[in-house]
């Protein structure tokens, strides 16, 4: 006896459907009034599904970037070298849905919202790096001082790599020369 196909969309594209959606939206009618019922009417997804994926509404455009994150998060917790952790965050993060709110960030109404999202990132980059120095024998308010330095360095990479339609440059050349400068 095989098992009955299951229904809906698969679960790994349900995600990007979900971003690609909601950066449509964005772009047609805003940031602001764009609502997740839209997105997932735009999707073909229920509500619940958005919420599988997502916290929040914003948490669409920054997916690729936290799963980045995270992986570093790990690698830096298990010891490996600060400058890898970071530079590895490049590695895989593909244009999605955040360069395109970056590079168009005024049309879609939404420049505060990813300013306000960018600290959030950048702070828990910060906490991970700074706890990562602090094991390694570095005095607090050294440690952070050069995790903040580092995690500005790090979100600028992104911003410049979207900026420049992510085509450009490969983003783990701008994270090493970021952290280089940091």
């Amino acid at each position: 006896m095989t098992p009955e196909p299951r229904s809906g969309r698969p679960r790994s594209s349900s995600r990007e459907v979900l971003s690609e959606a909601a950066c449509e939206l964005f772009l047609e009618q805003g940031y602001d009034a764009t609502s997740v019922s839209d997105i997932t009417r735009r999707a073909g997804v229920s509500r619940s599904s958005f919420f599988n994926y997502f916290a929040a509404k914003s948490d669409v455009l920054w997916s690729g970037f936290d799963e980045q994150v995270n992986a570093a998060a790990r690698r830096l917790r298990g010891g490996e070298a600060v400058d890898a952790a970071l530079t590895g965050i490049g590695d895989g993060l593909a244009p999605d849905a955040l360069a395109l709110a970056i590079t168009n960030a005024d049309a879609m109404g939404i420049a505060g919202e990813l300013d306000r999202d960018r600290a959030v990132r950048q702070f828990r980059l910060q906490r991970e790096l700074a706890a990562r120095f602090v094991r390694d024998g570095m005095p607090q308010l050294a440690a952070e001082v050069r995790a903040g330095a580092l995690a500005a360095a790090v979100l600028a990479a992104v911003w410049a790599w979207a900026d420049r339609t992510a085509a450009e440059r490969v983003l783990r050349d701008l994270l090493a020369t970021t952290i280089a400068l940091a």
